[in-house]
């Protein structure tokens, strides 16, 4: 993937400038454009009545800092709404939002400001959980073996060309906890587990060796259970300081009944999260609300 446009939603606070100084370091090494759109607390809270000037700003100090192309995007008077966020995605190779001004929570359906960006961008969406400090030196992909792990693996690769990339696939215990309801025996359940691994491990090494032509080393580990826990624990053992995830599209009745593995990583793990969608376009019932803003326009750059 060839990074060459970059969205970072700020709401301006800490927590919102850390998204930006992270997008700022990966415009840096992809030479890519960044662009910085202002969105309320929560992606609909009270905004800030000088939020243009104060958005343009720090355009001004990230283009200097890294010697980049930074444009300010307009936005609706309060900060921009869901849908203009999406419709400003939809430009972007990469679209960068902080956790913490944006914060994914468990609660009320609907009420997830992080849960409802991630169904209607249709580019991976970093979510930053770390102080920016500098380049990722350590990325953890967790893998289902889909064809969408091998672009999930090709992202890592193309997002930092000197970071170590581990592979991480974690078991289902479903099918030996079927085999254990039909009363198998021990012998039975060893043979399904042993013939499980080894046709992971042959999986994994496909994956690994079909990225691995640039003279860098591709370590990769198996683990059982829930996928998004055995990922975030993988992670914080690993000392992974990004954790790639990859997201299905599904209607908001089954996230909100059972939770994407994205969210629930997002929930545990200590690093930064990014979510590749497995197709390229948003569900179609993702976007809703009124426009507030109209179309996306550049206003200003500072190079």
């Amino acid at each position: 993937m060839h990074i060459q446009s970059i969205l970072a939603l700020t709401d301006l606070s800490t927590q919102g400038r850390r998204a930006v100084m992270r997008a700022g370091l990966i415009a840096a090494e992809h030479r890519a454009l960044l662009k910085i759109l202002y969105a309320a607390p929560a992606l609909g809270g009270r905004g800030e009545s000088d939020a243009a000037a104060r958005t343009s700003a720090l355009a001004r100090d990230i283009a200097a800092r890294f010697g980049i192309l930074v444009k300010c995007l307009a936005h609706a008077p309060g900060g921009a709404p869901l849908a203009e966020v999406a419709e400003a995605a939809c430009r972007a190779d990469l679209l960068v939002v902080d956790a913490g001004s944006a914060r994914c929570g468990a609660g009320v359906f609907g009420t997830s400001p992080i849960a409802r960006l991630l169904r209607v961008a249709a580019c991976p969406v970093l979510v930053t959980q770390r102080e920016a400090l500098h380049r990722y030196r350590r990325l953890l992909v967790a893998v289902d073996f889909t064809p969408a792990s091998k672009r999930m693996v090709a992202l890592a690769w193309a997002l930092d060309s000197t970071a170590q990339v581990e592979l991480f696939h974690a078991l289902s215990r479903a099918p030996e906890g079927r085999l254990r309801l039909a009363d198998a025996s021990d012998q039975a359940l060893k043979a399904c587990r042993h013939q499980r691994l080894g046709e992971a491990r042959e999986r994994m090494f496909w994956l690994s060796d079909s990225a691995a032509g640039r003279d860098r080393r591709v370590v990769s580990a198996i683990g059982q259970g829930d996928p998004a826990r055995q990922a975030a624990v993988q992670q914080q053992a690993s000392g992974a300081e990004l954790l790639v995830v990859g997201r299905q599209r599904r209607s908001r009745f089954v996230d909100f009944l059972l939770g994407s593995v994205a969210q629930r990583v997002l929930r545990m793990a200590t690093a930064d999260v990014l979510v590749v969608p497995h197709d390229g376009c948003a569900a179609p019932d993702a976007v809703a609300g009124p426009r507030g803003g109209g179309s996306v326009r550049a206003t200003g750059s500072a190079a």
